[in-house]
């Protein structure tokens, strides 16, 4: 094993040499003037060098405002993310506190800015389903926050105290639309159809396609169906949706004892001891789908005479579940059971936030401040996404199996966490990256196309 000696060099290093691709797509959509008109600060540090530090932080898996201090003295992390100076930490904390609630539009104008843009001539594609339609998945997830005196943490559904923010998700690639911070005790459908204003017209404006909405049985809702069809109607945008029908009181060995005394019932067996039926119903719902395209139920009823485990059970065992949608008579009972199984690839995504990107125990005390972190954790998000969907799945990328989405986590360890040399030369800033650097094509490459886009 060799011995080395550990020397410090007379110039500067970067362990986090993506940023340069972040400054570029912040640069693109024109950040500074998105933020400084509307905000402007009579001295100090100007509201965009406090949103742009922070989007950094974010991009790097960071969200604590104290982590800034290490960065002041970073000269690289000054340039690349085109900072007059950067800010220290109770200056952060002061200014996100004193302006959460006034930005919290601010960060869905930056998504819309940053997502509808094109990158080397071409549209982002979002991702499309086989039936044509582009996904927009919307869910509620815990963030275990406990142990913390943080405004409005309360018991959440997965048992923890913390917060259960809303996400939106578009196309099947995962890119967030929203991160809408709740309550720990706000109920799934609660309040969602001020959300689904929001987000409905920011899906519509990116993508030409048809939107299929999925949610599960939180959102069973007769207003959300309605502000599905009312937001449908007036962008005169074909919307679709499948929700997960909640049972509630219905009686499930009423229903089981009717279909199995039905000779006409066509029974599925799935295993032995395992079989199921599917059926659908017309649904008529107050302002709810239209002539050509009427809401409609799918029922599944599973029974099961004997467990998983194979032991025969002494009574049969029934499961009732249901999907409200307002897909059109060509998708079959069980194509719509499939697209709806599909809507769990979003747990990923979820999943992301809390583990990738470090985002589970939120930064402030207070309410407004963290609502606003979510927020621009979507716009963090979907920069590492299209980073990433740019760059690791194309030739020269490092060496992984084939893949149609890299996840965060990939995209920091290969991309934000490479290890460069920023060189000023020739009136020039040269951003070096070593020689054994197995990203530095496909790099290079895509700064080139920010850069010309």
């Amino acid at each position: 094993m060799t011995d080395f000696i550990i020397k410090k060099l007379p110039y500067d290093l970067s362990s986090h040499a993506g940023l340069a691709l972040v400054g570029q797509y912040l640069k693109r959509i024109n950040f500074s003037a998105l933020v400084d008109p509307k905000f402007p600060v009579r001295s100090g540090v100007a509201n965009s060098c406090i949103l742009r530090s922070y989007l950094g932080l974010l991009c790097l898996g960071k969200n604590d405002f104290d982590t800034i201090e290490g960065f002041r003295t970073d000269a690289f992390f000054k340039r690349s993310l085109g900072l007059q100076t950067v800010p220290s930490s109770p200056t952060l904390r002061q200014r996100m506190n004193a302006h959460a609630a006034n930005w919290f539009d601010l960060a869905m104008q930056l998504n819309t800015a940053l997502l509808s843009g094109r990158i080397n001539g071409k549209p982002i594609d979002f991702g499309q389903l086989p039936c044509g339609y582009t996904p927009l998945d919307i869910d509620t997830f815990a963030m275990d926050n406990s142990g913390t005196s943080k405004e409005l943490v309360g018991r959440t559904y997965a048992g923890v105290d913390g917060y259960c923010p809303l996400a939106a998700y578009l196309g099947t690639e995962g890119y967030c639309l929203e991160l809408a911070l709740r309550p720990g005790t706000q109920h799934s459908a609660n309040e969602s159809e001020y959300n689904l204003e929001r987000v409905l017209p920011m899906a519509a404006s990116l993508v030409d396609t048809p939107l299929l909405v999925r949610a599960d049985s939180g959102f069973c809702s007769l207003k959300l169906m309605q502000a599905i069809t009312a937001q449908a109607n007036e962008r005169k945008h074909a919307m679709a949706f499948i929700i997960k029908w909640n049972p509630r009181t219905t009686p499930v060995e009423a229903i089981a004892a009717k279909r199995s005394a039905d000779p006409t019932v066509q029974w599925c067996l799935e295993r032995e001891g395992k079989r199921f039926c599917v059926w659908q119903e017309a649904l008529e719902l107050e302002r709810v789908g239209s002539e050509k395209c009427p809401a409609r139920r799918i029922y599944r009823l599973t029974e099961r005479t004997i467990n998983k485990h194979g032991q025969p059970l002494l009574l049969p065992e029934y499961v009732l579940e249901g999907w409200t949608t307002t897909l059109d008579a060509s998708f079959k009972p069980l194509q719509v059971i499939e697209l709806y199984c599909d809507h769990a690839t979003h747990e990923q995504f979820h999943s992301e936030f809390k583990s990738d990107m470090d985002l589970e125990r939120l930064p402030s005390g207070k309410f407004d401040t963290n609502y606003l972190v979510c927020q621009l954790a979507a716009v963090a998000m979907n920069l590492l996404r299209l980073i990433g969907q740019h760059t690791l799945n194309e030739p020269g990328s490092p060496v992984r199996h084939k893949a149609k989405r890299r996840r965060i986590k990939t995209v920091l360890q290969e991309l934000m966490g490479k290890a460069a040399r920023m060189i000023s030369h020739a009136g020039q800033l040269v951003l070096g990256l070593g020689r054994n650097d197995g990203a530095f094509e496909v790099f290079a490459l895509h700064y080139g196309q920010l850069r010309g886009a």
